[in-house]
């Protein structure tokens, strides 16, 4: 009996002292409190306000060749429905310049003879024009506006101002996605994934681990500068990123038939910058932070999580509330997603691109400078 009772108390002591250790652990390393405390708020922040698949105030210019009576009537439909925000247009031109800049999503047009075919044969042809770069959204519009319609139609019956319903036939048209596919869609914004796991999550380890290993050490003492010591961890994995990309690339095309309109010089350009941004980041990551895990759960939160939600990859930014659209310009990728679809759908349409390029390579230059600095203090002389 007295011989289980001390078994018993030697392993209650093993396990306070065990505790104990893990709990100064914890408090020498305020990392670990940080992960702890912050990861959950960012994911529940993620996923409640980042997440929103619903699709409201969606921008819709409205061309009427012949503001007719009817004409302003469906206009007024459009207006007073919580699903659309219409705007003129004063010339069908002038809309697709709207769609072109990604001022609308979609174009109504209303013919010039609308009015008098309504009078005489009690319907008439409406055209609806999508972008159909997002192809769940475009999707969305378009049954949203069927809804809008059926009920100008049931409108206009209850006022006996027509015999049949519906008295008014879409012929749609959809831009830039005309299949509606989408691994159309998909596949670019998955390039962003697959060189943010390389650019991000693996540089996020490269200095932890020399720390952890205890080579650092034998690398202070060498007369390597730390330019050339930051050259040395960004040339091979630029090398591993660069050709996740083009294998990416060569599968979404040969494989699931994905159009590359645009010109590989300039997907490989946008991609470079948006890697070396990356690589900033994940060699600020893990010259900041010394323990691997530590660094690889920051650079998941940082790097790769705001790459997933905020990038405009799974649904449209613009349906999600004003604050998360002003993060989501801190993400690199929701600029190279941005790029890449116009890459991949529309083709190398300039005014689009050159803003996304430009800010990729502000956040590289950043990314990497914050980079230099922390490496500096540890290496220069």
């Amino acid at each position: 009996m007295s011989h289980r009772r001390e078994v018993r108390g030697a392993a209650l002591r093993r396990l306070l002292g065990f505790l104990r250790k893990e709990a100064l652990q914890i408090r020498r390393d305020p990392s670990s409190i940080g992960l702890a405390l912050v990861m959950p708020v960012v994911l529940i922040l993620l996923f409640g306000y980042g997440v929103s698949l619903d699709a409201e105030n969606i921008p819709v210019a409205v061309v009427l060749d012949h503001a007719g009576a009817s004409s302003r009537d469906l206009y007024a439909h459009l207006e007073g429905s919580r699903y659309f925000a219409p705007v003129r247009a004063e010339s069908f031109h002038q809309a697709e310049e709207l769609m072109a800049a990604h001022a609308v999503d979609a174009i109504v047009r209303v013919g010039p003879n609308f009015e008098s075919a309504l009078a005489g044969q009690g319907h008439a042809p409406l055209q609806l024009v999508l972008r159909g770069v997002d192809s769940n959204r475009a999707r969305l519009v378009s049954g949203y506006f069927d809804g809008v319609v059926g009920a100008w139609n049931a409108q206009r019956a209850s006022r006996g101002e027509s015999a049949a319903l519906p008295a008014v036939s879409l012929q749609p048209r959809t831009w830039f996605n005309p299949s509606l596919r989408s691994t159309n869609f998909l596949v670019p914004g998955l390039v962003a994934l697959v060189m943010t796991l390389t650019g991000t999550l693996l540089t996020a380890l490269v200095v932890a681990r020399e720390w952890e290993r205890g080579t650092m050490e034998a690398i202070l003492v060498t007369p390597l500068r730390a330019r050339e010591f930051l050259i040395a961890k960004i040339v091979p994995y630029y090398v591993l990123g660069m050709g996740g990309m083009v294998l990416s690339v060569g599968l979404g095309v040969l494989l699931f038939d994905v159009p590359l309109q645009g010109s590989f010089l300039a997907l490989f350009a946008m991609s470079s910058l948006f890697l070396l941004a990356s690589l900033g980041m994940g060699l600020a990551i893990s010259s900041a932070v010394r323990v691997q895990f530590v660094a690889a759960q920051i650079s998941i939160i940082s790097g790769f999580l705001p790459a997933f939600f905020l990038s405009g990859l799974l649904f449209d930014l613009d349906s999600t509330p004003i604050g998360i659209r002003i993060i989501s310009h801190l993400v690199p990728a929701r600029y190279f997603v941005s790029a890449s679809h116009t890459l991949f759908l529309a083709g190398d349409v300039w005014p689009v691109l050159w803003p996304d390029a430009l800010a990729l390579f502000v956040m590289a230059v950043v990314w990497i400078s914050i980079a230099r600095r922390r490496t500096g203090t540890r290496l220069d002389t």
